[in-house]
């Protein structure tokens, strides 16, 4: 497997775990207004409120291609 498949797999995987998390941090502190309470900024929920309803499905499959991308690579 090509490492730099692998490298490529790690930074989106990083990049999606970190806009979730940032998502959270920030209506939690207050930075960002969240009128319904879902840990999703309002006015991130109007543009991409398709990437934050399959959360679930986006993580399930960057860990499967993660997971294949690893055992294929040791």
């Amino acid at each position: 497997m090509n490492t730099d498949f692998l490298v490529t797999i790690i930074f989106i995987t990083v990049l999606v775990i970190f806009i979730y998390w940032y998502a959270g941090y920030s209506t939690r502190t207050g930075k960002l207004e969240d009128k319904n309470q879902n840990y999703i900024p309002d006015s991130w929920e109007e543009n991409f409120s398709w990437f934050f309803s399959m959360k679930g499905l986006i993580m399930f499959v960057l860990g499967l291609v993660l997971g294949y991308t690893i055992h294929g690579f040791i």
